[in-house]
């Protein structure tokens, strides 16, 4: 029988707020258990194992980045719109770095198509409209995209750039600059 006030959604929830205190990595059903001073064994009514609850914590942060997205890039194109997602993805990580670490986590193909996933893509394509991009350019930038804002963020969170000027706001806002550049001047085929 399942603990009084567990529930798979609470349950989710601490796991993405362990998450962003100790690491993704760090997250277990044991250290979940041990939160809230329960045996292991009653939190497996709610998830199947630590993998399940990894799966969850990650479409947990898809969904929620995928609504910060959505507001952000509202009513922009161009320029404009390409700097709100970024600094979406960018801001997202700084406040959940556990929850952000959990949307790189590979999903398997059933758990991929019921994510914000699908989501994440579609914006970042009615972006690129306003860059007048076809296939299959527009999913080489769709790529490009992802790479340079995930890439950015991880190094920026684990201190890659902290030894040495400029400010890595400068840097990040040159970087956008860049971005935008290049997909206004995409290279022909």
């Amino acid at each position: 029988m399942a603990r009084v006030g567990l529930t798979t959604e609470r349950l989710v929830l601490a796991g993405a707020e362990l998450a962003d205190e100790v690491g993704f990595e760090q997250v277990t059903v044991s250290a979940l258990a041990r939160q809230f001073d329960v045996k292991v064994a009653s939190l497996y009514s709610h998830v199947k194992n630590s993998q399940d609850l990894k799966t969850r914590i990650a479409l947990l942060g898809l969904a929620e980045l995928a609504d910060l997205v959505s507001d952000a890039v509202a009513g922009r194109s161009g320029k404009d719109a390409l700097a709100a997602l970024g600094n979406a993805y960018r801001d997202y990580a700084r406040e959940h770095p556990g929850r952000y670490a959990a949307t790189q986590l590979r999903l398997d193909a059933e758990a991929a198509a019921a994510s914000a996933g699908r989501r994440h893509s579609q914006m970042t394509r009615a972006i690129l409209r306003g860059y007048d991009l076809s296939e299959p350019d527009q999913t080489h930038a769709v790529r490009l995209l992802g790479s340079v804002f995930h890439g950015y963020i991880s190094l920026e969170m684990g201190g890659g750039f902290s030894h040495s000027a400029p400010d890595t706001q400068e840097t990040w806002e040159r970087t956008l600059d860049a971005l935008d550049a290049l997909l206004r001047n995409w290279p022909a085929s």
